[in-house]
């Protein structure tokens, strides 16, 4: 797939470019909904979500407690045996988790370009529909690979370092091999729609929380 977005997309960041050739080698999972609030709970044992919820995403987690979290499910599925050998949860890369995003598509968001933005609300909750919260995830329409909240709701952490995207073509890239700052993705409930495109990004140090950022896994 084609990863990024030329400058002549509305609502596209110089960060998005240059638009980079990628493929993915390996087939993986994908959560169909965001880590919510009483799976993160029921792992870490703890909740430190700002806006409580149990089907809630979980936000207020760094990107060192989204990786946290995952080591400890993994732990967790192997030694009840429901994890196969060679398997583990982790974050998406940046590059997976657009490709999962996308679904295919090759428009601004998942179901279109969407240019008036009057189909967004049924996909995304974002800062015109939200009530400046997240809301229980599954609740809006998935993509067309049956994600859900891919647009909005809360940012979702990715495994890579930010950096620019080395352009041409590359297979299973992983970002920068050192930084300072983590990818995130999606956009958030308080985010303009134009900020949950497919591919938008941001970033963050690895120990920021914030009520509008969470994961999947």
């Amino acid at each position: 797939f084609t990863m990024g977005s030329p400058s002549t997309v509305a609502g596209s960041q110089p960060g998005e470019r240059p638009q980079t050739k990628v493929t993915i080698s390996r087939g993986f999972f994908m959560s169909k909904y965001e880590v919510t609030q009483a799976q993160y709970k029921a792992v870490m044992g703890s909740n430190p979500s700002r806006r409580q919820g149990v089907s809630n995403p979980v936000e207020q987690v760094s990107w060192n407690d989204a990786v946290a979290y995952c080591a400890k499910l993994t732990e967790q599925e192997k030694t009840a045996g429901r994890l196969p050998g060679g398997y583990e949860y982790r974050l998406p890369t940046e590059a997976e988790w657009e490709y999962a995003c996308r679904a295919g598509t090759t428009t601004r968001f998942s179901y279109g370009d969407d240019l008036d933005y009057s189909q967004f609300g049924e996909y995304a909750w974002y800062r015109d529909n939200s009530s400046h919260s997240s809301h229980p995830v599954g609740q809006k329409k998935p993509n067309g690979w049956g994600l859900y909240d891919m647009h909005g709701n809360v940012w979702e952490w990715c495994l890579d370092w930010h950096g620019d995207y080395p352009g041409g073509s590359t297979a299973d890239p992983q970002g920068p091999t050192v930084g300072t700052s983590c990818v995130r993705r999606g956009g958030r409930w308080g985010s303009p729609a134009r900020y949950c495109r497919s591919a938008t990004r941001d970033y963050s140090q690895p120990n920021f929380r914030h009520s509008g950022v969470g994961f999947r896994i």
